[in-house]
């Protein structure tokens, strides 16, 4: 609020209203103080606008700490009362420099008029910082609705993209020819495979309205989808989890393992003689990584990216945490931020 483009408008409206009330409540009549209007209506300006000034000088450093913290009443507290000192040192040298300096009064008759601009001082210091904490709030409250509302509209898209991806002609074609492969071969194998991609639809439909699942739910889930792309690719695929039982408990955007682990085998050769390994692990205790060697396909099916880019767009507006992606000559790799529920 300190930096508004009409702060000095304000000011001085501020102080004319100020100033017109001291004369309609005779003040300086009932206080015995003997001074010009001008002198009277030049303290009260030089005070309102030192206040806010001090407010806008020492904001920055306000608005970065409030940004970290979940005690923002505590700040904007804290806040009031360091601006409350040196408002209060502004204010004595201005009331002490026009009385005794341009007006020549003693110490004692400067006395009152110094309580009395004290007071103001006070009350508006006060009033600034009220308005702003209500600023700050309306603020938070406005981003908050907007980020809400973006939410909504990515994660409508991603969960059609993640519908759309499961449920398309190729997907279905490749594990039915598989299924059907099974059934000739061995009936076991094929009831596996019938459970492991119903588990799968199963995942999806009960999850397309989360915004979280914890780790080990989604460990649940993919544990059989992997099941599927080893029967279909055999020993072109190895993907890997070690994901340790402290981090389980921790949260990550739904079938985004799934995502990420769709992605690299549409980008790469998948074969017996060129294995794509997959890496899943964790990264300290604060990232899920996902990597993959490096061995392009000539020719990939266009995709604008959209599952990462939906992934990245979702943790970014439920946590407010970037999902990172690298790429070297030899791997591509994504870390999943592990969040955790205030």
């Amino acid at each position: 609020m300190f930096t508004h483009k009409y702060r000095y408008l304000f000011i001085l409206i501020l102080s004319v209203y100020t100033y017109i009330n001291t004369v309609l409540c005779e003040v300086y009549y009932y206080f015995g103080i003997e001074t010009e209007w001008y002198y009277a209506f030049l303290t009260i300006l030089l005070i309102t606008a030192a206040i806010w000034e001090t407010g806008r000088l020492l904001q920055p450093a306000f608005t970065k700490k409030l940004g970290k913290t979940f005690n923002k009443i505590k700040w904007l507290i804290f806040f009031f009362l360091v601006c409350s000192i040196p408002a209060t040192l502004i204010t004595s040298s201005i009331v002490f420099f026009i009385s005794m300096v341009l007006q020549n009064n003693s110490v004692a008759a400067t006395i009152v008029p110094l309580k009395l601009n004290l007071i103001y001082a006070g009350l508006a210091n006060l009033l600034f910082h009220l308005l702003n904490a209500i600023m700050y709030y309306f603020n938070e409250y406005k981003t908050k609705w907007i980020e809400t509302e973006e939410l909504k509209r990515i994660t409508a898209q991603a969960e059609l993209q993640l519908v759309k991806s499961q449920i398309n002609p190729h997907f279905l074609f490749n594990n039915l020819n598989v299924l059907s492969t099974l059934v000739l071969q061995s009936n076991l194998e094929a009831n596996k495979f019938i459970e492991a991609f119903s588990t799968v639809y199963r995942y999806i439909l009960s999850t397309n309205d989360k915004e979280l699942v914890e780790i080990e739910t989604e460990l649940n889930y993919i544990q059989p989808y992997i099941f599927l792309l080893e029967k279909r690719f055999s020993e072109g695929l190895s993907i890997k989890i070690n994901i340790p039982e402290a981090c389980r408990s921790k949260y990550i955007i739904p079938a985004s393992l799934q995502m990420l682990i769709e992605n690299a085998i549409k980008h790469n050769i998948v074969s017996r003689s060129k294995p794509l390994n997959i890496d899943v692990h964790v990264n300290g205790q604060d990232n899920i990584v996902v990597s993959n060697n490096l061995q392009c396909r000539e020719s990939v099916e266009r995709s604008g990216q959209v599952g990462l880019s939906n992934i990245k767009k979702r943790y970014m507006l439920v946590s407010n945490r970037e999902v990172i992606i690298e790429q070297n000559d030899s791997a591509f790799i994504v870390e999943l931020p592990l969040l955790t529920l205030n």
